[in-house]
């Protein structure tokens, strides 16, 4: 009796690891393929740093960051996100770097005023900075910029890579791929640290999406996502828009994506020697040790 419990327990962890095990095989052949028709070759790496970098989300906090903070933001590299550029804190604070990775701000140059804004903000850039893009829209920031003097254009590939935490780490080591792109910060924290950066501040990276998610009577969900910068109503009719048709299951399963990505992150960096501090006060976040700036 005790030999019959002890057979079917040990075959029940056996087949609990196969099924990990076959799990994560599946996973490793999904990215190569993934990074096989995705992937093209990247921009190449910059050397080690000396210095930090702080990696600035749009989230609320940055506002206060910004205004108590700004000695300790300006004594490091700055990388920003998204519509900063479009802010009267971009010239002052003139990061070294900026990622753009949804689509939209290359399809909707001609619908939205407010990227039409940002390529304009972009292309008055008078300081040394590197515009990181997706692969696929690399030629389109090249044309927006033009013969910039000052700006570089850089490209990534934002394919996401799952599976085998080996083989996914040598994809990444090689620019091919990332952990799933939830958000623009995932690729902007990778490329800090294809960049050459060991130490990597997040600042504005609150993620406190759930505090403002409902349904409404009609059961629309709504997800407001405060920024450091209040929103023009082009902006909240886009976003709108957006959610338009999105059931609430599938807005919980993408912020689930993009916290676990935060882990795979970690789990890379570790391995790196890189060491990443949120410095964001009241970040959801789990994933990354605390620091006040």
């Amino acid at each position: 009796m005790r030999f019959t419990w002890i057979f079917r327990n040990f075959a029940s962890m056996n087949l609990d690891a196969l099924k990990e095990m076959a799990g994560k095989a599946v996973g490793s052949a999904a990215s190569l393929l993934k990074v096989a028709l995705m992937s093209r070759r990247p921009s190449p790496k910059g050397g080690c740093k000396d210095r930090a970098i702080v990696v600035m989300g749009n989230g609320p906090s940055l506002r206060k960051t910004i205004d108590d903070d700004s000695s300790w933001l300006c004594s490091h590299d700055l990388l920003a996100v998204n519509f900063a550029a479009n802010t009267p804190d971009y010239s002052r604070l003139r990061p070294r770097y900026y990622v753009l990775a949804d689509g939209h701000f290359f399809t909707g140059t001609e619908s939205d005023p407010n990227v039409a804004g940002l390529w304009k903000a972009l292309a008055a850039t008078d300081w040394k900075m590197t515009l990181w893009v997706p692969w696929k829209y690399g030629a389109q920031a090249w044309r927006m910029i033009g013969s910039h003097p000052t700006v570089e254009v850089k490209v990534f590939n934002l394919t996401p890579l799952e599976g085998n935490e080996g083989v996914c780490h040598r994809l990444m080591d090689a620019g091919l791929g990332m952990p799933r792109p939830r958000n623009v910060l995932i690729p902007s924290i990778m490329i800090a640290i294809w960049e050459g950066y060991r130490t990597i501040y997040l600042a504005g990276a609150d993620h406190t999406w759930t505090r403002t998610l409902s349904v409404d009577d009609e059961n629309f969900v709504v997800s407001v996502q405060p920024h450091f910068y209040k929103d023009n109503d082009d902006e909240h009719r886009r976003v709108r828009s957006t959610y338009a048709g999105l059931h609430l299951h599938d807005v919980l399963g993408s912020m689930t994506v993009a916290f676990r990505s935060y882990w795979q992150i970690a789990g890379y960096a570790r391995k790196k020697g890189v060491d990443i501090i949120n410095a964001t006060p009241g970040s959801m976040i789990d994933a990354f040790p605390r620091r006040q700036c």
